[in-house]
């Protein structure tokens, strides 16, 4: 799945801009889950990578995850924000616990 929009942000240093993916309503025995028993999104596709960390020499050391990875990460990770009407996250990349197809 991809970002259904393009954001125009640039986030600093080692921070990466997630657009959570949410559950779906059903269950599998067929029950309905309102929003307010919902839990927060784990997972998300990355719209937005920084340049990277520098080291203490002064050097980038580059980004693992790139704009179209689908990512879980911690479920209180980062700060959430809404830009251009959109919900995202922004986490570091210590933050991104793993990707997944």
């Amino acid at each position: 799945m991809t970002a259904s929009t393009k954001v125009s942000i640039t986030p600093m240093s080692d921070r990466v801009v997630i657009e959570p993916l949410e559950d779906s309503e059903e269950m599998r025995g067929g029950l309905y889950i309102p929003d307010t028993a919902k839990e927060k999104p784990q997972q998300g596709v990355v719209v937005a990578v920084g340049p990277g960390r520098q080291n203490d020499d002064g050097d980038r050391i580059a980004m693992e995850v790139s704009v179209g990875d689908r990512v879980l990460y911690g479920k209180y990770a980062g700060t959430e924000v809404t830009i251009e009407g959109g919900q995202y996250l922004i986490v570091k990349e210590g933050d991104v616990l793993a990707i997944f197809d």
